[in-house]
């Protein structure tokens, strides 16, 4: 176990980009790919910040994207460590955009990424322990233990899931689709 240990506040990452026409999909909303790479980035920056390594992403497990982000919006993500366990961490990240003519602010995304560190060699690395200041920080680090569960009994039902069989296979005909298996 180990015996370092940081508060939530050292992770703590903020960024805020105007958006340009540059950045909008065929809709002339802002392109979905292009806030994931702003939040690649931020996970990487507030995990590195927290753990004093590397770190690559080792899972998306949660993007909601909640509402539009438009042109000339100042879009600003405030991520921060949620969950630490041996070498990974579980970084939050909330997504505002601004309208910087009236001050209207959005909430429009929520997104949570696994994060791992990683040595000068490549080899995960052990990272601090987490410091919980406030009850919000630990609500944040129960619901990311609660994630972890969730994923973890949805990797074992897949584990022990036949979709070969034919009771799986009948079981596909209350949704939207035709089966033209060969």
């Amino acid at each position: 176990m180990t015996t370092d240990f940081r508060p939530v506040s050292s992770s703590k990452v903020s960024i805020s980009e105007l958006m340009l026409p540059s950045h909008t999909n065929f809709s002339g909303k802002i392109h979905g790919g292009y806030i994931l790479q702003l939040l690649d980035q931020i996970a990487f920056a507030s995990a590195s910040k927290f753990s004093g390594n590397y770190c690559v992403t080792a899972s998306v497990d949660t993007v909601n994207f909640l509402k539009p982000i438009e042109v000339g919006e100042l879009v600003t993500m405030k991520a921060s460590v949620n969950y630490v366990g041996r070498s990974s961490m579980i970084v939050g990240i909330r997504v505002e955009a601004e309208n910087i003519q009236t001050g209207v602010i959005k909430h429009c995304n929520s997104s949570y990424f696994t994060m791992v560190a990683k040595d000068k060699e490549g080899k995960s690395v052990q990272v601090p322990g987490l410091i919980l200041s406030n009850l919000e920080e630990v609500r944040r680090f129960r619901k990311a233990i609660k994630h972890i569960e969730v994923r973890k009994e949805v990797e074992e039902h897949e584990k022990l899931t036949n979709i070969n069989s034919i009771e799986d296979l009948a079981s596909l005909e209350k949704y939207n689709v035709l089966l033209e298996i060969s």
